[in-house]
């Protein structure tokens, strides 16, 4: 249900590609943001998985586990490495071959570097990790033992970067992560550890992004499963702490910041600043394997099936307020907005690696699938030719917040997954706290126990006030999942805010005395009333409920687990203008904060 606004983004598995962003300024104005067209262009197919896909120039390289390349309706051998003209799909004679699966690939200069699972490439043996020419297709001197299995490779900073599961390099420690001198082939002494598996790593130009399902870094806490260390040193940056809340699968960065593409019961595309703060994040109904950026778009890839219309999803990752197709592929925008770009691709695996190319504005996205538009398409397609959309002017119709508390930034400070940037942030008073608890397959917030008295524990989240949580006298529909125990009623308890009844108007969601009914409230700017639509139905039961309020015009109506319980008629120009923030739990910390006492989930506002 979120606005889908045109313009884009996107997303890869184990690969980093860096594109410069490009926006072009119409004659009225507004923005028309570049993406490629969704029509694939001619290219060759592969008789099985391609894992792995890099651009040099207008070649490109694939890796993975084929043994034949179909181009122009011929068959042609090529045993898990093979390279095409970008602009035209023509096979070209270089001919590689692997004994076992290629992971990862990386260009620098003249060198394709390849890791995987194999012991020799062209017969020579080559452990998990080898250099090759990138015209002649013969290895370089490059050549070492790992023990383990290599997922990811990058190069910057002068080294090759290998990341993996992986316990030793030519008997010599690694703890998943290592790192070869490119000017000599020789084991760099670069080595931070992780105490888990690294599926992908991003280079920027003063640090090495790492993405896997680890829970510590260099043996420090709290940096799980997102970190960044120092190119030449290794030493962790302490203070990037984005903490992902699934397995990331794949990384990119840019100058903002890095993206990453997560797993978990639904996937997540997530971009977060330099300093580890969520910009926007999107939802899917299937993990998130692959991620690249171009043009000021981001591209996702992975095993999903549609994108869910706000960052709320249930079990099996099914979307629980509306979803959208997008088979295998989607793109976003710089605002974290979901693009009508929509090839469709089949599959169960789906795509597993992107790479992007600003020189040709082009992407690449390799996998499983076998058709993609209902074009034929096995394992490898490209798009290119950029489409100009316009971006809308406005997002009246937008989500203007959501909150499912499953992604937390820092401690009591809550991401929105609208992508608006309104994040929520803990206000405590006499020892209240923020307690996170399951609920289906993410989290839920609690708030303190019921308690009487000045010295009770407060605990209220607030979004700081900014135009778009003001409806105006517009259309407004917002709500939440609520639990509530019998014993947890008081006589009122406050579920969400924003303004108060004086000075600028106010909506609000509540539950009313002892009985356990919730209400819709709303006051307008120039009026000192309150309406209120209380339900005729007790949520207090200790059961979860969703509760909805709906300004349609003239009329509030609240809704309990999608039925109309009551409605309200309150004035057409009612207009809501408060300059005050946006609260959950309670109207502030004092002692008469009508604190709600039960726990939350899945808070939205709509408008329009």
């Amino acid at each position: 249900m979120l606005n889908l606004r045109i313009s884009g983004k996107s997303v890869v598995r184990r690969a980093l590609i860096v594109g410069v962003a490009t926006v072009v300024v119409a004659a009225g104005g507004a923005a028309l943001a570049e993406v490629v067209s969704p029509d694939p262009v001619t290219s060759p197919s592969f008789n099985g998985p391609v894992y792995a896909v890099a651009y040099r120039g207008g070649t490109v390289y694939v890796g993975g586990n084929f043994t034949t390349a179909n181009a122009g309706g011929k068959n042609v051998a090529r045993t898990r490495l093979a390279a095409f003209d970008a602009r035209t799909g023509a096979l070209l004679p270089w001919n590689p071959s692997a004994d076992a699966n290629v992971r990862a690939l990386a260009v620098d200069g003249d060198v394709v570097y390849a890791a995987g699972d194999f012991d020799t490439i062209n017969g020579e043996p080559r452990d998990a990790v080898a250099g090759i020419g990138a015209t002649s297709g013969l290895t370089t001197s490059l050549r070492h033992t790992v023990l383990g299995q290599p997922n990811a490779l990058v190069t910057g900073a002068g080294r090759l970067y290998l990341a993996g599961r992986i316990t030793s390099v030519d008997g010599v420690p690694r703890t998943n992560l290592a790192a070869f001198t490119l000017a000599t082939g020789a084991l760099d002494a670069w080595a931070p550890t992780v105490d888990d598996t690294v599926n992908a790593l991003a280079y920027a130009s003063d640090r090495v992004y790492l993405g896997g399902r680890f829970h510590k870094t260099n043996g420090v806490s709290s940096t799980l499963r997102l970190s960044a260390v120092d190119p030449a040193t290794g030493v962790l940056d302490k203070g990037f702490l984005p903490k992902p809340v699934s397995q990331v699968f794949a990384l990119t960065a840019d100058s903002t910041g890095v993206y990453a593409a997560l797993g978990g019961l639904g996937g997540r595309a997530v971009a977060y600043t330099h300093a580890g703060a969520t910009r926007w994040t999107r939802v899917f109904d299937g993990d998130a394997q692959a991620i690249a950026e171009l043009d000021g778009t981001t591209y996702v890839g992975g095993h999903f099936d549609k994108a869910c219309t706000t960052s709320n999803n249930g079990i099996k990752g099914v979307c629980t307020d509306g979803s959208v197709a997008r088979g295998k592929l989607a793109a976003i925008d710089s605002q974290g907005n979901l693009l009508d770009w929509s090839p469709q691709a089949n599959g169960v695996a789906g795509t597993r690696q992107l790479a992007t190319s600003a020189a040709l504005g082009a992407i690449s996205a390799v996998g499983d699938f076998t058709l993609v538009g209902g074009v034929t398409r096995k394992r490898y397609v490209q798009f290119a030719g950029v489409t100009p959309h316009q971006e809308k002017a406005t997002a009246a119709s937008d989500y203007v917040a959501s909150y499912n508390f499953d992604t937390t930034i820092a401690d009591g400070t809550f991401d929105d997954g609208s992508a608006h940037g309104h994040l929520l942030r803990a206000v405590t008073r006499n020892g209240g706290k923020v307690t996170l608890t399951p609920h289906g397959t993410g989290q839920a917030l609690t708030f303190p126990a019921k308690c009487t008295g000045t010295t009770c524990p407060r605990l209220v989240l607030q979004a700081a006030d900014t135009p778009d949580l003001n409806p105006g006298a517009r259309n407004l529909r917002y709500g939440a999942s609520v639990l509530l125990a019998p014993a947890e009623t008081a006589s009122g308890e406050n579920i969400l805010q924003k303004g108060y009844s004086t000075g600028g108007g106010q909506y609000k969601l509540q539950v009313d005395g002892v009985s356990g009914k919730p209400s819709c409230g709303m006051g307008g700017a120039s009026e000192t009333a309150v309406h209120i639509a209380r339900s005729r139905q007790s949520i207090a039961d200790g059961k979860w409920h969703t509760l909805e309020c709906r300004r349609t015009g003239p009329t509030l109506a609240i809704l309990v687990d999608g039925l109309v319980q009551a409605s309200e008629a309150v004035p057409e120009d009612l207009a809501v203008t408060s300059a005050q923030p946006f609260s959950i739990g309670g109207k502030g910390v004092g002692a008469d904060n009508d604190q709600f006492h039960g726990s939350v989930d899945d808070i939205w506002i709509h408008i329009g």
